[in-house]
């Protein structure tokens, strides 16, 4: 079999179960309810910088955190994180 050979939907090769790829139960937005930069643009730098994230403040709907360059220690975004409310137990 050439391994170069374009291959149709009738001919792709089986999946054995082990190899098969669970997914997820939950809806696509929940993986991005925690989204966390690693790397944002500093105009100081003039580059994408590594970021370190610092609570800024804390506020009755939720947390406020800023980023900051770890180069030269310039604010390059922020960040409000919503307070989940869950079940109350009383």
């Amino acid at each position: 079999m050439n391994p170069f050979r374009r291959r149709g939907p009738g001919n792709a090769l089986p999946v054995p179960p082990a190899m098969r790829v669970a997914r997820p139960a939950a809806q696509p937005q929940e993986q991005f309810r925690s989204f966390r930069a690693s790397a944002l643009y500093c105009p100081q730098c003039r580059q994408a910088t590594p970021v370190r994230e610092r609570l800024l403040l804390v506020l009755p709907d939720g947390n406020l955190y800023e980023y900051c360059c770890v180069h030269c220690g310039t604010s390059t975004g922020s960040r409000t994180e919503k307070e989940q409310k869950g079940p109350s137990i009383l």
